[in-house]
């Protein structure tokens, strides 16, 4: 199954005899909760996901997006209407970070039908809905550790071995400028990766070849390890590694804690500057 689905192919499945559960999980960096921009208009039917209350955990050594209680992330999820085989989509505002993290998570949890809407709330051409849906409780139990993660030892060990790609943008590698965190600077050993270079100018995914193609100039391929990813505290690189799955790359590691936790302990190392050749 695809991890993505347009907005056409939405619609369709929509109006079809198994909908989908959409959840509406706009979120900006350091923004406002994007509750009122869901209650002013959202896809019909859709049930909104606060990304900093319910899809990650409370902030501290753990980094500012750990992952949730798996048992209270279950819990909202069922909320939602969310069963074991319902179908979901996730989206948010166009960004797709936090429709990522969503997707992330779910599949992290266990479910195995879950899809980003490419290009988020923008590229959808339909009618929007103000009513705010009651849905039935649905049935999913998580069952998380479905997806391969990375914490910060294993993380170091992992830029040393295999393929250790850094979401956030480069400057932000670099350590030229740290607008959130204690200090500027990347994991040593990983490579830069931006995750805005998996989009076009709409916010949509690029196609799977042209992304193959990014990620195996960046070395994925030649990883006996494997290909693990990180950002600023998760978020990001969840994005990151739904461009590397629709590019064909599967278990991929992410580093939830990313650099937010890594960060945090003066004891840990920090590179800056360029990559490392």
């Amino acid at each position: 199954m695809k991890p993505i689905i347009t907005a056409t192919e939405c619609a369709s499945e929509s109006a079809g005899s198994r909908p989908p559960v959409l959840l509406d999980v706009r979120w900006q960096l350091g923004g406002p909760n994007g509750r009122p921009d869901y209650e002013a208009g959202h896809l019909p039917g859709a049930v909104y996901v606060d990304l900093d209350t319910e899809l990650a955990g409370p902030a501290g050594d753990g980094g500012r997006h750990p992952l949730p209680d798996p048992e209270d992330f279950g819990a909202v999820m069922r909320r939602a209407g969310v069963g074991q085989d319902t179908p979901v989509v996730v989206y948010d505002g166009g960004q797709g970070w936090a429709a990522a993290r969503a997707w992330w998570l779910l599949r992290w949890t266990g479910h195995q039908d879950v899809r980003v809407l490419d290009g988020g709330l923008a590229a959808w051409t339909g009618d929007l809905s103000t009513g705010i849906p009651r849905p039935s409780e649905g049935d999913f139990r998580p069952k998380p550790g479905s997806l391969p993660t990375l914490d910060a030892e294993s993380a170091a060990a992992f830029a040393r071995s295999g393929l250790l790609l850094d979401a956030r943008a480069a400057e932000r590698y670099r350590g030229d400028v740290e607008p959130i965190d204690r200090v500027g600077g990347h994991i040593p050993g990983a490579v830069s990766a931006p995750t805005t270079s998996n989009v076009d100018e709409d916010g949509r995914f690029l196609p799977a070849e042209r992304l193959a193609a990014r990620f195996a100039g960046l070395g994925a391929e030649g990883s006996s390890e494997g290909v693990g990813v990180y950002c600023g505290s998760g978020v990001s690189g969840a994005h990151e590694v739904l461009a590397l799955e629709i590019a064909g790359f599967t278990g991929v590691l992410l580093y939830p804690g990313s650099w937010s936790e890594w960060s945090s302990d003066p004891a840990r190392p920090v590179a800056t500057g360029p990559e490392p050749q």
